[in-house]
């Protein structure tokens, strides 16, 4: 798929991955729009880049509509990578004094890291679907998942839930979008030296890096970046988790 010239959404792109993906995505010539709540860094991005910043609450479905339009109108709408995070609730499922995990917690993580996966999917597939197809391709979703998804620690519950979620629409998604040209691929990352995990990064790589086979570090969001430019440029790439983490599986705490 050629990316110069089309419009690309990145939701979460003013986070860590989501920054890289933007940057890499700018680079080879794609028009970006950035979605995301961070106003100073997104509206740095644009101003930096030359890119768009749209405010954009994942959960919201006007917020995602809007910034899609805010794509369409720089070009065919032909990129879709979201990176959004959101708060995340954990525990053990019967803590040590018996009382059950929360359940409004369980509900408010998969709200954010399951259900708006699937608004952003799904919006981002109709505004690609009015496309007119390049070699019968209309565009390409790139959703992102975490090893948890496979591996989740202890007191992980929720967040482990909400990205097998993802992890397990994709191949479906990409069986229902097949008559439409519109390829779906999920990255699951590891550990990656983002705000996510903190801002002490010597800290977390001495804390990480040994536990990964190789390289015995935590990943770098432009190399998350790199495998979704590649995503997008292999066609034949379609219904695939791929893993991005150096080899390390999550031991149970």
């Amino acid at each position: 798929m050629q990316l110069e010239g089309s419009s690309a959404i990145v939701v979460g792109g003013a986070g860590g991955l989501g920054e890289a993906t933007v940057r890499r995505l700018h680079a080879a010539g794609a028009r970006v729009v950035v979605a995301d709540l961070a106003d100073k860094k997104g509206k740095e991005l644009a101003g930096e880049l030359g890119v768009r910043y749209a405010r954009t609450d994942a959960t919201s479905t006007d917020d995602l509509q809007a910034a899609i339009a805010e794509a369409e109108s720089l070009g065919p709408l032909r990129i879709s990578v979201d990176t959004h995070g959101g708060p995340a609730s954990g525990g053990r499922l019967v803590g040590k004094d018996g009382s059950p995990l929360d359940l409004d917690g369980f509900k408010t993580t998969i709200e954010f890291y399951l259900t708006a996966v699937f608004n952003v999917m799904r919006l981002s597939a109709a505004a690609m679907a009015r496309q007119e197809p390049v070699d019968g391709t209309r565009g390409v979703i790139v959703n992102t998942a975490s090893i948890a998804g496979y591996e989740g620690q202890i007191g992980q519950l929720p967040y482990a839930a909400a990205k097998g979620g993802v992890l397990g629409m994709t191949l479906v998604a990409a069986r229902d979008l097949s008559p439409l040209g519109i390829r779906v691929v999920t990255i699951a990352p590891g550990t990656f030296l983002t705000p996510a995990y903190g801002k002490n990064g010597d800290q977390l790589e001495a804390y990480w890096g040994p536990q990964v086979p190789f390289p015995k570090r935590m990943g770098r969001p432009a190399e998350y970046a790199t495998l979704v430019h590649s995503i997008c440029e292999n066609d034949y790439l379609n219904g695939e988790v791929i893993r991005l983490d150096g080899a390390l599986r999550f031991p149970p705490k």
